[in-house]
């Protein structure tokens, strides 16, 4: 009999509001394991940046960078770099705009400006350091997701620059830029293509706008409690929050435990 498989998002979903796994989710997350169910990270995070959760969890496979690069059990499945002519023009005009950039690779995320108010706070909001600036890192590395940090009164701008990227507002003053049509269904795809596993017996957990694709197109999407509006609206159910034990009621609510 074909296993499940359970995505899970990171920031307000299997982290709580002080960034901490709760006790609830791990005990939920290793009783998956115990009965041979997939457990699966999705995340627009770079993976260095959640090493220790996937150590943590005992969980070796993850859709990551909203769907750019797909891992299962330590093997890579998908891949999908950015386009390096349409990086050098976003860095050109952010660079023009007093704008600032991130570059994320398979193991290590890099900015254009040094301490830049706008990445400041958004990697405040995470509780992770400002990370290493190399304005030219694009241009030596498979990139795989950018971040653009600037005010909400210049999206527009960039949306019309460049028609083929998405992006994706995750902060304030914070927005993930991806190929146009990447998202973490994409890369759930890919995994589930891959283990000839049917969406019937896909579910995911998820609490942001990153997660709308992969919530509407699982077998069972769940947004937690503390999830956007949006994200609530796109998931099949809605559990509690993952301050209250949001991961180990929604396995319960869809009989996974």
């Amino acid at each position: 009999m074909e296993k499940p498989i359970v995505f899970f998002d990171i920031d307000g979903t299997l982290l709580n509001e002080e960034k901490n796994i709760p006790e609830s989710t791990k005990t939920a997350v290793h009783s998956l394991q115990a009965k041979g169910i997939h457990t699966v990270i999705a995340t627009g995070r770079v993976p260095s940046m959640f090493y220790w959760i996937r150590k943590e969890l005992n969980i070796e496979s993850y859709v990551c960078m909203n769907g750019q690069y797909v891992v299962f059990e330590g093997r890579e499945i998908y891949s999908n770099p950015m386009d390096r002519n349409l990086l050098q023009r976003i860095s050109t005009m952010t660079t023009n705009n007093g704008h600032a950039l991130a570059y994320c690779s398979v193991d290590e995320i890099k900015v254009s400006e040094r301490k830049h108010p706008f990445i400041e706070a958004s990697f405040d909001s995470l509780m992770m350091a400002y990370p290493e600036v190399d304005q030219e890192f694009f241009k030596q590395n498979d990139i795989y997701q950018g971040h653009l940090y600037c005010d909400l009164k210049y999206e527009q701008l960039y949306l019309n620059s460049f028609p083929d990227f998405n992006f994706v507002k995750w902060h304030d003053y914070a927005y993930d830029i991806l190929p146009k049509g990447a998202s973490k269904a994409v890369g759930i795809k890919k995994l589930l293509g891959a283990l000839v596993i049917k969406n019937s017996n896909c579910f995911a957990f998820g609490d942001g706008l990153n997660d709308l694709e992969m919530l509407a197109a699982v077998g069972t999407g769940i947004a937690m409690g503390n999830a956007v509006p949006e994200a609530k609206a796109a998931a099949d159910i809605i559990t509690t929050s993952s301050s209250e034990n949001g991961i180990f009621n929604g396995l319960k609510q869809v009989g996974l435990l």
